[in-house]
């Protein structure tokens, strides 16, 4: 009896194992979602029309100064005064900073003391000349007398008249001194180094960056103040390539700040760009002068609004509407209640629309939204378009 309980116990339990098991698997596969391929997907669709490209007319910008630039000293030297704040308004020339400039002057007080010394004694010089001069000259007009008399020898005059040449050489020595240029110059330099000491404005602008503080030590090519004129604006586009035809030099364009979309400002174009970026797009620059109270300031977000002659009727539909299988563009058309794939051939790209050469027709239906278990062949059902 033993030895079948033994068997039986054993047995039993497994039988009971498999039937959980069992019933676990029929509970599981009762939970999984089965997908119904047959149930309608919930689509958004538009009917194609043919609408006109330049419904697409505007590309997003920004504005950048006309000019800006950091100062920095000319020279070295301690900075006395720093004159203007950030968010100054200065005009052009206006004195900013101004450098210690004691030892300069002192400089200078010297080399007038030396100048004048040297003029002094050049001023002597000259005289002391003139009188030879005057001698000499008194004694070649006299031998000449006496020569024509043949009082005396000729040789005299000769002797005179090198003399006389002599003094007239010696002025010019005299006058061509270095001594006094060199001090001259020397002045010439320091006057000049005096003068860079006041750090003048190049052009009107804002003072944008305040680089130093009073006390610091200036030195060439160190920043001390950022300067930025807005007067001028600069209005900077990307644009790819298929719409650089709709850009012209000789036209002009209407370009808007997003903050003041009420205001339109008249604009030229000043470049269009010769290299693409890595999208392939070309920046354009516009020049936008700004309002009188400079109220568009560098870094704003704009457009520039095209103005385009041709009114060609196209298929334009969203960029979010294709597919790209194997790089072959596809969209989804509605036919007969199901979802159909279609091949089409892009034309050109703008901003978010897609112009279709080939592959749709005026009113066939695309399906623009709602492509979560969407299949070729798929019944559909379409809400209002998005």
């Amino acid at each position: 009896m033993k030895k079948i309980l033994y068997i039986l116990v054993p047995v039993v339990l497994i039988a009971l194992m498999v039937i959980k098991l069992k019933n676990n698997k029929d509970i599981s596969e009762n939970n999984v979602f089965h997908y119904d391929k047959e149930q309608a997907v919930m689509v958004y669709a538009d009917t194609l029309e043919l609408k006109s490209s330049n419904s697409v007319n505007s590309f997003t910008g920004k504005f950048q100064p006309n000019r800006e630039t950091k100062i920095s000293a000319e020279i070295q030297g301690r900075i006395n005064n720093i004159l203007v704040e950030e968010g100054s308004h200065v005009r052009k020339g206006q004195v900013l900073i101004r450098l210690d400039k004691a030892l300069l002057l002192q400089q200078l007080n010297t080399i007038n003391v030396q100048i004048q010394n040297i003029k002094s004694e050049y001023e002597i010089q000259l005289q002391n000349n003139q009188l030879q001069i005057d001698g000499f000259q008194a004694d070649v007009n006299r031998f000449r007398i006496l020569v024509v008399a043949d009082a005396i020898q000729g040789v005299q005059l000769e002797k005179a008249e090198l003399q006389l040449n002599s003094a007239i050489i010696q002025r010019k020595t005299i006058q061509q001194q270095s001594a006094l240029k060199n001090a001259e110059a020397q002045k010439a330099t320091i006057e000049e180094q005096i003068n860079k000491t006041s750090i003048t404005a190049p052009f009107r602008g804002i003072v944008t960056g305040k680089l130093t503080e009073v006390g610091a030590f200036a030195a060439p090519g160190l920043p001390l103040l950022q300067i930025t004129d807005i007067t001028q604006l600069k209005f900077t586009v990307n644009v790819p390539e298929t719409d650089l035809i709709l850009f012209d030099k000789n036209q002009s364009y209407q370009v808007i700040a997003d903050v003041f979309p009420e205001e339109i400002h008249s604009s030229k174009i000043t470049m269009i760009g010769a290299k693409g970026n890595i999208a392939n797009s070309f920046p354009i620059h516009f020049s936008i002068k700004n309002t009188a109270d400079l109220k568009i300031r560098s870094g704003m977000f704009g457009k520039v609004v095209l103005k385009n002659e041709y009114e060609l009727k196209e298929i334009i539909i969203p960029a979010s509407a294709t597919l790209n299988s194997g790089n072959q563009p596809q969209v989804y058309l509605i036919k007969n209640g199901k979802a159909v794939l279609q091949d089409i051939t892009i034309l050109k790209r703008i901003q978010d629309k897609m112009v279709v050469e080939d592959g749709l027709n005026k009113g066939d239906v695309i399906i623009t939204g709602g492509f979560i278990n969407l299949f070729e062949g798929a019944n559909v059902e379409t809400k209002n378009s998005k």
